[in-house]
């Protein structure tokens, strides 16, 4: 390999040819003149221009959750770097392969509250999996390599590398590392035989399994090992949010999605098993609701990558750390067929009792926007979601049938996350529509991204699912705040479809149910600009099943039909306060 000397802001470059980066998402600025300059004749990669830092962080992370591979940032220095806080946060969270690369006032400026300084070292300490300050050249390839490396390995997540502008000016040969070892850093992959062992036998002796799965399937490519082992046994799935996709929603041992705003059997079920299987979920508080009293009498099984996060929310009986794919492929050989016909039909008898429901009319149900949405797609269509009400309902309404197809902010919750997320997965997956689900509320927080769609010709299909409120808000409001309504109408709107219109973009707007399927199928006849398709939707509709925060299946509020059902609800809410 070539020792040519070169500057930091190329060797920056070459050391992302040498991890195959596609994309960058960026922004530039003062600190990052000279990266740019370099990337100037940059061939093997391709930069994408945001419009705005969060932007390009959340187009990154819809990169990397569609594709597996690591989603790359690059923005300059003070409110550059502040700008992809969120972004990092919300990668954090959901266990999103990123490297942000920041840059950063000269070595000799830093600690001086030179112009566009921050410490975005110390800011993003809590919510990267590791950052690091570059203070000499000769270690910048390292430290590019070692970046790489932690994103992608154990439970990924983000890192961010912060370069000074005078370290990106100086000169070092340049020599890229195959590999980096480093101190402390041995994540686990293949689980322990004799928890594994364990495992067996307790799931051996149970008749009412049900397995619990979350987005580490996703992460680590284990949606076959799971339908393997889901069909030996004979065990209904329940998916989080993050895990949906990871077992196939049309399939008759899917129960869909477990928690808050789960199915109502797939609660049920989870609460009157006998083993629970947790695999790579992290018993969010979403899913548990009260942890003393989730699943109270299954054996507990937890396989994750994550020691931390064994035991963290829920004791479990036999916790198995390693990565769930190479766990399963040890574990499903082992088990036995279960006997679950009662178990299953008993499931049978709650999903016809209670199924996901919706009462259709002439005014617009968001429900009916999502279902159509996935018959004309045939369920192959990847899905980016915001946060709130529109995100819960493509939850329940679109049945993901392959993994990496739901694209969403699960722990963090931003809003503004769908559209720039869309982007991302658009420019990772050529040869699957891409559709980005969102509320009236938070479409507009990034929706300066139009221009950077539209310039790069995206055939994004932004469904905004429009009821002139913040929805899930509003439904906190109605339902345990005696319909006060307090701050979360949204009475000036913008005409998004002369919006659409003036970013160069195409539009359509409708109120009326039976122009949903029309509109839908010209929109989705436009595939050389973003389209942004508005659906005046019923204004003050809420999202059931519910079970309120903190609560348990006791207290799920199931398409409630009277007044006392509510009120009970709110008795219960103010009781966990």
């Amino acid at each position: 390999m070539s020792t040519n000397e070169m500057t930091g802001a190329e060797i920056f470059v070459k050391s992302l040819i040498e991890e195959n980066v596609e994309y960058i998402f960026g922004y530039p600025g003062g600190a990052v003149i000279g990266v740019y300059d370099a990337m100037h004749d940059m061939s093997h990669i391709k930069h994408i221009l945001t419009r705005h830092e969060q932007g390009a962080v959340h187009a990154a992370e819809g990169y990397a959750k569609a594709t597996g591979k690591v989603g790359v940032v690059v923005v300059t220095s003070g409110p550059g770097a502040t700008n992809t806080v969120t972004g990092i946060a919300d990668a954090h969270m959901d266990s999103v392969p990123l490297v942000v690369f920041t840059g950063q006032v000269s070595t000799n400026l830093i600690g001086n509250d030179a112009f566009q300084e921050a410490d975005i070292i110390g800011i993003t300490r809590s919510i990267t999996k590791h950052n690091f300050l570059v203070k000499d050249v000769k270690q910048l390839a390292w430290t590019i390599k070692a970046a790489f490396h932690i994103a992608s390995t154990g439970r990924p997540g983000p890192v961010v590398v912060d370069m000074p502008k005078d370290v990106m000016a100086s000169k070092a040969a340049f020599l890229y590392p195959k590999e980096v070892k480093l101190r402390g850093y041995h994540p686990f992959y293949f689980g322990h035989m004799g928890q594994i062992n364990k495992a067996v036998e307790i799931i051996n002796a149970s008749r009412k399994p049900v397995l619990y799965v979350g987005g580490g399937v996703i992460n680590s490519n284990a949606s076959a090992e799971l339908y393997n082992l889901a069909k030996k046994l004979n065990a209904p799935v329940a998916m989080t949010l993050m895990g949906l996709g990871a077992y196939p929603g049309d399939d008759k041992l899917s129960m869909g999605m477990l928690g808050m705003h789960g199915t109502w059997y797939s609660n049920i079920a989870v609460d009157q098993c006998d083993c629970l299987i947790a695999i790579g979920s992290r018993f969010d508080d979403r899913v548990t609701g009260n942890p003393a009293m989730f699943s109270p009498n299954s054996k507990k099984i937890h396989i994750d990558i994550d020691p931390s996060a064994i035991s963290k929310n829920v004791k479990v009986d036999v916790p198995i750390v390693g990565d769930v794919r190479h766990v399963l492929e040890r574990l499903t050989p082992l088990v036995n067929t279960l006997d679950t016909k009662e178990w299953l039909e008993q499931i049978e008898d709650w999903k016809a009792e209670h199924p996901l429901r919706y009462e259709n009319g002439s005014e617009i149900r968001a429900q009916f926007v999502i279902e159509k949405i996935y018959e004309m797609t045939n369920g192959n269509a990847v899905i980016t979601t915001d946060v709130g009400q529109n995100q819960m309902w493509a939850a329940q309404f679109y049945k993901f049938l392959n993994p990496r197809s739901n694209i969403t902010s699960g722990g963090l919750g931003t809003m503004g996350f769908s559209f720039p997320a869309a982007m991302g997965a658009a420019f990772g997956v050529k040869d699957r529509p891409v559709f980005s689900i969102n509320g009236d509320g938070g479409i507009q927080m990034n929706i300066q991204e139009m221009a950077t769609a539209v310039s790069n010709k995206l055939p994004l299909k932004i469904v905004i699912l429009n009821n002139g409120y913040l929805g899930m808000v509003r439904q906190w409001q109605d339902l345990f705040y005696k319909k006060r309504y307090s701050h979360v109408t949204l009475g000036n709107n913008p005409d998004f479809v002369k919006l659409a219109e003036a970013f160069g973009g195409a539009g359509f707007i409708t109120d009326k149910t039976e122009e949903v399927v029309p509109t839908l199928k010209e929109a989705m006849k436009i595939n050389d600009r973003p389209v942004i398709i508005d659906f005046r939707t019923i204004k003050e509709d809420n999202v059931f099943p519910m079970i309120p925060g903190g609560g348990t299946v006791a207290q799920i509020i199931d398409y409630p039909k009277s007044v006392k059902e509510l009120q009970m609800a709110k008795v219960h809410s103010e009781a966990v306060k």
